[in-house]
């Protein structure tokens, strides 16, 4: 059964990158104090933005605007990867929370370029 897409809370990627957020504030949430504002921060800031591009890029109106802010909701992605992959390095956080935090971002990753791609094809 196809729902309508009235809004950005429609968007089942929407949706599960605002989990993420959620997910990562408590994934953080006992690193050492030392890393609050630095890593902790930044990780915070990147999980945000990627709901929040989404939402910003569909208010937008035009499928032009929506790609690009679904490109910077991407590089959010990716700059999150990176840094869930130095707290590995650095022995930071559950490693099993970890690993579901990186499967849950892959996914959100997927979608996101999956959107993208539609996005263009309709161009």
């Amino acid at each position: 059964m196809n729902k309508e897409v009235r809004s950005h809370k429609d968007l089942v990627v929407w949706q599960k990158s605002i989990v993420l957020v959620v997910e990562i504030y408590c994934f953080t949430e006992k690193f050492p104090r030392e890393e609050m504002f630095s890593l902790v921060s930044q990780m915070r800031r990147a999980a945000v933005s990627i709901p929040s591009n989404i939402a910003e890029g569909r208010s937008r109106g035009t499928r032009k605007d929506f790609t690009h802010f679904l490109r910077v909701g991407l590089g959010s992605v990716a700059e999150l990867e990176t840094q869930l992959f130095i707290c590995q390095k650095l022995h930071f956080g559950d490693p099993k929370q970890s690993q579901g935090i990186e499967s849950e971002l892959s996914e959100v990753g997927r979608m996101l370029h999956a959107m993208i791609k539609k996005l263009e094809a309709k161009s």
